[in-house]
């Protein structure tokens, strides 16, 4: 098990009071492992499941809460002892035999089950969905509490064991690397680890009825997918290698063991991220490549989003920014339009769009708003300008190696981008991160 420093947080139990989504995370604690052990039974839509884990009391805790959305808790343990809980809303409050002390570590043990379902949200459900056969977990930004309990904040990263007990039939996916897979009777468990610390929201379980396919290199690659499918898949994400090395060259060393792409047999909005892997819809696979830039950005994930996490969900320009703008760099490098031809295709695109909001803190609803990928993606293109490359490229890969599977903010960013600069930057990052007014195009 990696353990990494923390920092101390507010001896609070309850809420985290995050400005974003208030009603998700809690304090008091931090989360140091999740094993979960799940069965699922995937025409019944029905889980059995058991949820064991450590953490850490940031002070004397008489009690604390868990996120859990639409399951019940059947019994909680925690060091060995049954424990008090309530449940309302989509919070678990537990009340131990005896008050935790702080600075030590305990184990809560949960069971649960019921009818998962996606959690409600302004973008629609989130989290743990059925498909047409199988399941899809999309859990981006709060939808975790659907399928088990947690911590569900963004910063608190944490090493998981996932085990998936379901019909033989099907393929199951999850973080990680397989560490076991055993069959009986009728049914197969799965069992996967995810060594490097991970966020709730990126914790995935995918389940279908799938061919498999195995990509070795460098990084291995493991493809999911339809059979009917292969052939196209295999065409449409064949260069994934290149954008690994390019993407290593210019980000730093790829910070997983091995990289998967499930292909679900039913059409997605938007393909999903989690940890070390991403899940597209069969509408995404076209066999002529005709989506290769998702297929770009969400590998650049694995570095921007995944190994480094943002604290808070203001500075989502961390993930999506930098995810863009390898969509930008795989084009160049790929024979496309360069980056400077797709910045200034952008920015004229968005002076024309109303310019209402603040790139480093946009509001809760405009998360996922395409300006603020794309105003993220200029902002880097900015920097990469205002730098020259034989600066830029070294300061992001010093921000991945000092960052790796951490937690990451705004002003850190900022930081180690200044110790790069010859010139300040403080009017840069004040008319691209702070102003809603799009600043005028670089030249």
């Amino acid at each position: 098990m990696i353990r990494k420093a923390r920092p101390i947080v507010s001896v609070a139990s309850g809420t985290c009071g995050h400005p974003y989504f208030p009603e998700r995370g809690n304090e008091g604690y931090w989360v140091e492992h999740y094993d979960l052990a799940l069965e699922y039974r995937v025409v019944a839509n029905r889980l059995r499941a058991s949820a064991t884990i450590s953490a850490f009391a940031a002070g004397a805790l008489s009690w604390f809460a868990l996120d859990l959305a639409g399951l019940r808790a059947t019994a909680v343990l925690v060091d060995g002892l049954p424990a008090r809980f309530t449940q309302h809303g989509d919070k678990l409050r537990v009340t131990p035999a005896r008050t935790l002390q702080e600075g030590t570590l305990f184990v809560v043990e949960i069971r649960y089950g019921g009818n998962p379902r996606p959690v409600p949200s302004h973008w629609g459900g989130l989290g743990w969905e059925q498909l047409s056969d199988g399941v899809i977990v999309a859990s981006q930004p709060t939808g975790a509490p659907s399928w088990f309990p947690c911590n569900d904040r963004p910063g608190d990263k944490s090493t998981f064991r996932i085990s998936v007990t379901t019909a033989s039939a099907y393929e199951v996916v999850a973080n990680g690397r397989l560490a076991g897979k055993r069959r009986a009777a009728s049914t197969t468990t799965w069992v996967y680890e995810q060594a490097e610390p991970m966020a709730t929201y990126l914790a995935s379980v995918q389940i279908g009825r799938y061919q498999t396919a195995e990509v070795s290199g460098p990084v291995p690659q493991r493809l999911f997918f339809p059979s009917r499918l292969a052939s196209r898949v295999r065409l449409d994400f064949g260069r994934q290698q290149q954008m690994l090395a390019l993407f290593t060259e210019r980000f730093g060393p790829y910070p997983f063991a091995a990289y998967t792409v499930v292909v679900a047999d039913d059409d997605l909005e938007i393909p999903v991220e989690a940890q070390g892997m991403s899940i597209f819809g069969r509408n995404h696979v076209d066999g002529r490549r005709g989506e290769e830039r998702l297929v770009a950005h969400e590998l650049a994930h694995q570095w921007f989003g995944n190994s480094l996490t943002l604290e808070s969900w203001r500075e989502i320009w961390l993930h999506e920014g930098f995810a863009s703008y390898a969509e930008w760099l795989w084009s160049e490098a790929s024979g496309g339009e360069t980056a400077d031809a797709l910045a200034a295709r952008w920015h004229r695109k968005l002076s024309r769009l109303p310019q209402d909001f603040v790139l480093a803190d946009p509001g809760a609803r405009r998360l996922f708003d395409d300006r603020v990928y794309k105003r993220g993606a200029l902002t880097v293109h900015a920097l990469r300008r205002a730098l020259g490359d034989e600066a830029f490229f070294p300061m992001l890969r010093e921000w991945t190696t000092t960052y790796q599977h951490g937690a990451v903010t705004t002003d850190r960013f900022t930081r180690l981008a200044d110790r790069y600069a010859t010139t300040p930057l403080d009017p840069l990052f004040t008319s691209w991160l702070h102003t809603e007014r799009l600043p005028a195009e670089h030249r």
